[in-house]
């Protein structure tokens, strides 16, 4: 471009933007050709409303809000160091979880009957080990839905299952850490490895004691529980969590762990149950004591019919199977509904040393002599006779005891009670007067010494001077006297003047020999009285001593145990193959006593003791104003005695041996032969009747007519009278009274005399 005679100016681009100085300033550039708008001006802001006291509130409420926060993050942040030292304290202590499966602090003891099967079992049973993938899926999902639903979502604590149990007890008006913990089962395992703290017997005096503080509640407690769940989270993987809790667990009747809750309860492995066996073990973890079925069935299926709600609810079971399960509840094994023998595994356990027993540390398998037919005989017969023959309400006690003739016993009801353990056991532990049931010791005593059953002792008053206690006076049960007689009918008829002439013609020392060798372990009596059962036993140790009689005369130590092993173990490490001692009485002496003795029962005071088809042998025993009412006696297979009486030792009102007591022993024996082969009993006719039909030796209640044979060794009576018949019955002949040392009725009361 040309000029018109001037300088030419450079090219220069257009500002785009304004001048650091104007923008600096304010000042804006118009772009060119328009003309500069001027700004309008900015309103002014209103003052603020409130004035001076509001702002200072809001000043002061927001400053206190900034403490605040800055306390709680800081809180915060020292709370999760802590709780993280802790984890990793916890988590550095905690062991292989295979070492955690077994956690009891002594062993068992399984006790097994004479047929191999196990009845009881003592101390905390631990079935074996199971884990969460072999346990059966029903009774892993039993447990998750009730205890621990969101199990596998959480990391061993549950703020949610807390806020929710705290709302719970709160609404039920207890304190927000009493009843429901909300306790996932991580929780839960925690408590159950006290949290690490191993159990010190000087610190806690019982196992329970230490269980029952390491499930205590309480906020220090569960501020300790935290860090040791979160630890086993990280520890341990959720099914090995599982598996220490399957193992650990206590699930009631000293069953340590669902298999050994399985096999209590149900007889088969947890690996096997279905859901409603599934369910009810579940249902236990919240009271084991109060749900086992062994205690309540009807309380137990209906604690595990929540739970299969719980399982359908959560779709662990189809509607098909939550309704099956329903319909058919969980029944318990035959075993655990049995539930036979406590008071003989009670009796077992207290004849062991204690570190095969209640000190246990290993598991130990003991073989007995029960014999779980009998015992069941034996619990039935006593419900019998109390339902159908005492009247409601009454506190009368009573106890049995069965064993074979080697002293082996094969029943023992230890009170009115069967299902129990851990009871008073009458038939063991009380020691109770014996009344005429210790008359057989004086008559044996004075067979052994050449009597024979027909020696002739005088029923007669009879006075003893007693030194230091002035004289005393026998008298009879039934307050009249036979005169002279035959010691078989006085033992028969249990007449006291002519046993208190028997046993003074023969020495006191003599009898007291005969019943301590036989087994009366107690301190007998000094004096005449002794004669009469005023000393004290057991019914274990009658029935022992009476044991003896029937197997010819030789002692016996009754014994339940058969030999102890370790479990696994093949070789015992003790046991006892027979009861029997030395022997007390000669055979003969032995065999004449039963015969007495079956003659007491057929025409004597134990009638109602007989057994049709069946020779029984035996004795009624009544002490003084009825405090005791006993019978002891025998079959060729069995000896069993019969106690009853009230533990305050009040008067039994209308009861004497004779009379319940001998009927409870009917009751019991008539269901033990039941089916068994008939055998006589090995008893001896005195010499005079050998070759004569004897009719005491009879079979009640049978019927005889003409044609039928008469019974080998006898004529059939029906009550105690002859039938008639058109065959002419051959009567046994009264023995003749025996003279010089076999007749001896006035010359003991010129004796006596002499002596006193």
């Amino acid at each position: 471009m040309a000029g018109t005679g001037g300088r030419q100016r450079p090219l220069v681009a257009d500002r785009r933007y304004a001048s650091r100085q104007a923008t600096q300033s304010g000042a804006k550039t118009p772009p060119p050709g328009k003309p500069k708008t001027p700004r309008k001006p900015r309103s002014p802001r209103p003052p603020r409303r409130g004035g001076g006291l509001s702002g200072l509130v809001l000043g002061l409420f927001g400053f206190l809000f900034a403490v605040i926060w800055g306390a709680v993050w800081r809180a915060t942040a020292v709370v999760g160091i802590i709780l993280g030292l802790a984890t990793f304290y916890f988590y550095s202590q905690l062991p292989d979880y295979t070492a955690l499966l077994d956690g009891r602090n002594r062993g068992s003891v399984t006790l097994i009957d004479t047929n191999g099967q196990v009845f009881a079992w003592r101390g905390e049973t631990f079935g074996g080990q199971t884990t969460a993938e072999n346990v059966s899926p029903f009774l892993k999902n039993a447990i998750i839905a009730t205890e621990d639903k969101r199990f596998y979502r959480h990391f061993g604590v549950s703020p949610r299952g807390i806020a929710s149990a705290i709302a719970i007890n709160l609404s039920e008006g207890r304190g927000p850490l009493e009843g429901n913990g909300g306790s996932t089962i991580t929780q839960q395992v925690a408590k159950l490895l006290c949290l690490g703290t191993a159990y010190d017997p000087k610190r806690w005096k019982t196992e329970a004691d230490y269980e029952t503080d390491c499930r205590s509640g309480g906020i220090k407690r569960k501020i300790k529980e935290i860090p040791y769940a979160l630890a086993m989270e990280v520890k341990y993987s959720k099914n090995e969590i599982l598996t220490i809790y399957f193992n650990r667990a206590y699930l009631g009747a000293g069953a340590r762990g669902f298999e050994a809750a399985a096999q209590r309860y149900f007889g088969i492995s947890a690996t096997n149950v279905n859901p409603q066996q599934a369910a009810m073990l579940a249902g236990l973890l919240k009271a084991p004591s109060t749900y086992a079925p062994t205690t309540n069935l009807k309380r137990s299926q209906e604690r595990a019919g929540m739970v299969l709600a719980l399982m359908h609810d959560q779709g662990y079971l189809t509607d098909a199977q939550w309704q099956d399960a329903r319909a058919h509840p969980a029944t318990l094994s035959e075993a655990a509904q049995a539930r036979a023998g406590g008071y003989f595994a009670d009796w077992v356990m207290d004849s062991i040393p204690d570190y095969f027993g209640k000190n246990a540390t290993a598991d130990v398998v003991i073989r007995t002599t029960l014999d779980q037919r009998i015992q069941t005989a034996a619990e039935e017969a006593l419900k019998s006779i109390f339902d159908t023959k005492v009247k409601d309400g009454s506190t009368a006690e009573a106890a049995i005891v069965v064993m074979s003739a080697d002293g082996a016993v094969r029943a023992m009801v230890g009170g009115r009670k069967t299902k129990v353990s851990g009871a008073f056991n009458r038939a063991t532990q009380a020691k109770r007067q014996t009344g005429s049931t210790f008359k057989p010791f004086v008559y044996a005593a004075a067979l052994d010494l050449g009597w024979t059953p027909d020696s002739i002792v005088d029923d007669a008053p009879l006075t003893i001077n007693v030194r230091g206690s002035g004289p005393w006076s026998p008298k009879n049960y039934e307050k009249e006297f036979l005169g002279p007689i035959p010691i078989w009918r006085a033992l028969a008829k249990s007449i006291n003047t002519a046993t208190v002439r028997v046993s003074q013609s023969v020495g006191l020392d003599a009898v007291r020999k005969v019943a301590s060798d036989f087994g009366f372990a107690s301190d007998l009596a000094e004096g005449p009285a002794v004669a009469l059962g005023v000393s004290e036993s057991t019914l274990l140790e009658m029935t022992g001593a009476y044991a003896g009689i029937l197997n010819g005369g030789s002692s016996v130590r009754p014994y339940g145990l058969t030999d102890l092993r370790l479990k696994g173990e093949q070789e015992p490490l003790f046991g006892a193959e027979t009861g029997i001692g030395e022997r007390v009485i000669s055979e003969k002496a032995a065999r004449e006593l039963m015969w007495m003795m079956h003659q007491g029962v057929e025409q004597g005071t134990g009638m109602r003791a007989r057994l049709d088809g069946r020779q029984v042998a035996g004795k009624t025993g009544t002490t003084q104003a009825a405090r005791d009412a006993w019978f002891i006696g025998f079959t060729a297979d069995y000896v069993a005695g019969v106690w009853m009486g009230y533990d305050d030792n009040r008067p039994l009102t209308g009861v004497t041996g004779g009379g319940l007591p001998a009927q409870i022993w009917h009751e019991v024996m008539a269901r033990v032969e039941e089916g068994q082969p008939v055998t006589p009993l090995p008893m001896a006719l005195p010499e005079e009747w050998r070759g004569q039909p004897d009719p005491n030796n009879v079979y009640p209640g049978q019927a005889w007519s003409s044609g039928d044979p008469i019974p080998e060794g006898g004529v059939p009576v029906v009550d105690g009278q002859l039938v008639t018949s058109d065959r002419p019955v051959p009567q046994a002949p009264q023995p003749p009274a025996r003279q010089g040392p076999q007749s001896f009725g006035e010359a003991i009361d010129s004796m006596l005399r002499q002596l006193y």
